[in-house]
């Protein structure tokens, strides 16, 4: 089975065997294209609307090109299919006919049974390719993932980064490998019974390499502005290319690689007046052209906690969005485990039990409420009444890792007790579970921000870098702060690359141990019950000294109960005569009617 996505934009081989050449520059007067191995140019014709057009034949799939803008500037292809040197290179024609699928026997699996693996792919193996994510899929399924979430990884420039600095987001990095590389990877997921999601970013281009302002400023508007540069032109004059550039773009990944879902990145930076908005009118489209072949999953990160994009049909089918990151759950926690209370942290300082609480029974801890770290701006909407599956919940992800100034991870600031309790939480919570590389197995290598700029782009990423945390008071000394390693040195990426060696200590062994556990407990017994769920019906309620009770009611009339100590002081709770334990870390003696929590356990019922 062949798989392409027919666009509008970029170069398109045709069935006759020519190539289509298309290109949106309202602001240029004319367009060449420039083959590079034939050394010749041809004038794409002008059309309406700022559309250049030319139809070339003789050209291969393979042949390199660029576009140049009014007799100056050449530039790539901003829909480009693969930059073989990078950014500034030439785009190279690509046929996506010639990768044969043989997966179309998969159509997905239902989202309730998402248990998401975050991971970095330069960095998660020593290959630090599409390549050597492959080899890792029989562990990761082995582990108890159902679905693995890539970082971005449309083209940036250098041979390092994040991925957030993406400037053509239609063509896979190439410091990871060619198209064929990333398909083969997805199709092995699908063999092995795995989902594939992949983090895209529609909220700004990265700082170098695109070429967008040259030819076609409209992409960009004036009004807007986010925290990394220009906003994107949604709502403007001329935003009916941008909007359909960004929905082409979803909508490609998922067709022409096959991935089951979408993360997007940091939707809150979204700018955009229109209606219906752009994150409702790409979700509609997606849906639409989606539906009655192949499960897809969208996610958002999104910190203004909009959950109206998250409602369900009578069906408890996604509208728009099935589920958002949960950085509510998260805070509360790491508030929790470690009694930071710096930044935003701040906001969980007072009451991080009964917060914790409101995330698993309701979804947000902030619903319209006020927030002390934003100067008393209310934040969020109400989430009570959605399901618990709308809200992916983790103790780290990349952010939470990588923002902070050495990239420690939660081993080396929290007691393993205090981690354990909160997974044992997390894991086994009817919330999907994200896990970020590494995590699984304690690992203690750092994921710092890095990234590979240079001049003196890269001399302002790192004075700003540093200068992030200065008002934190452990970085107030200068000569602290200049200790933060620089993210464009290369052994700042290389620092930051999982060390699989670990796995033969005891120490990662019997992590990873937990979590397989865990997972293999989610599987036989949570995972039947999320069905049974009654969306609303959540409800918690604190337990002296530092206890939490939720109770979740299922269709059959019955109640899944967690009851979790959090503090250093034993807890006791009623049991009823018709309770079921499923999971229970306490080793302390409970009676028949009341069950002894000690400090730092959790114990997982099922009540008739």
């Amino acid at each position: 089975m062949r798989r392409r996505h027919e666009m509008p934009f970029g170069a398109q081989l045709l069935d006759d065997g020519r190539v289509r050449f298309r290109l949106w520059a309202p602001k240029a007067q004319k367009v060449r294209l420039c083959l590079e191995a034939q050394s010749s140019s041809f004038s794409l014709v002008k059309h309406d609307d700022g559309w250049f057009e030319f139809t070339a034949e003789g050209v291969p799939a393979g042949a390199r090109y660029k576009f140049q803008i009014d007799d100056g500037q050449s530039v790539p292809d901003p829909a480009s299919r693969f930059q073989p040197e990078d950014v500034h290179g030439p785009s190279e024609v690509v046929n996506p006919d010639a990768f044969e699928w043989e997966d179309d026997k998969w159509v997905g699996r239902n989202w309730n049974e998402a248990v998401i693996y975050e991971l970095h792919v330069g960095t998660f193996t020593p290959e630090g390719t599409f390549a050597g994510v492959e080899g890792k899929l029989d562990y990761l399924r082995d582990l108890g993932v159902t679905a693995v979430e890539l970082m971005p990884v449309s083209d940036f420039p250098g041979k390092r980064n994040w991925g957030y600095d993406g400037v053509l987001p239609f063509a896979p990095e190439s410091s990871y490998g060619r198209p064929e590389d990333l398909k083969r990877l997805v199709q092995a997921a699908h063999s092995k019974g795995l989902m594939i999601f992949l983090d895209v970013v529609y909220n700004h281009f990265g700082p170098e390499g695109n070429y967008l302002r040259l030819y076609a400023p409209e992409f960009f508007t004036d009004p807007h502005c986010t925290p990394w540069g220009d906003g994107i032109n949604f709502d403007g004059p001329q935003s009916r290319v941008v909007r359909d550039y960004f929905i082409h773009n979803a909508s490609y990944w998922l067709e022409e690689y096959r991935f089951d879902g979408l993360r997007f990145d940091a939707v809150h930076a979204i700018a955009d007046d229109s209606k219906p908005g752009i994150l409702e009118e790409l979700a509609q489209a997606v849906r639409s052209r989606f539906e009655g072949k192949q499960q897809v999953h969208l996610i958002l990160e999104n910190e203004a906690n909009a959950a109206k994009y998250l409602e369900r049909d009578n069906g408890l089918r996604s509208k728009l969005y099935d589920a958002q990151w949960d950085d509510d759950i998260h805070h509360a926690l790491h508030v929790l485990l470690t009694g930071e209370t710096d930044g935003y942290y701040s906001d969980y300082g007072k009451n991080p039990v009964a917060q914790l609480g409101r995330c698993l029974a309701e979804g947000f801890a902030f619903q319209n409420d006020p927030s002390e770290y934003r100067n008393g701006a209310r934040r969020g909407e109400q989430s009570k009444h959605l399901s618990p599956g709308a809200f992916v919940s983790f103790l780290q992800n990349h952010d939470q890792v990588g923002n902070r100034a050495f990239g420690d991870r939660i081993v080396d600031s929290a007691p393993q007790a205090r981690i354990k309790a909160a997974m044992a939480i997390l894991l086994l919570a009817p919330q999907p579970p994200l896990i970020f590389m590494g995590e699984e197995f304690g690992a203690r290598t750092p994921f710092l921000f890095f990234c590979d700029f240079q001049g003196e782009l890269a001399r302002s990423v790192t004075e700003g870098r540093r200068g992030e945390f200065q008002r934190f008071a452990k970085f107030s000394d200068p000569e602290v702060r200049a200790k933060i390693p620089d993210p464009n040195a290369e052994s700042t990426f290389t620092q930051s690359k999982l060390n699989w060696t670990a796995l033969e200590q005891p120490e990662h062994e019997s992590w990873l141990h937990f979590y397989r556990e865990m997972l293999a407990l989610r599987q036989s017994a949570i995972g039947p019950l999320l069905r049974e769920l009654i969306p609303g019906t959540g409800n918690f309620h604190p337990l002296e000294p530092s206890g939490l009770a939720v109770k979740w009611r299922l269709n059959n009339g019955g109640t899944l109960n967690l009851v979790a100590n959090l503090g250093d002081s034993k807890v006791s709770v009623e049991l009823s005569s018709a309770s079921q334990i499923i999971h229970s870390s306490s080793t302390v003696p409970s009676t028949a009617d009341r069950l002894i929590l000690e400090p730092w356990s959790v114990c997982w019922r099922l009540e008739a």
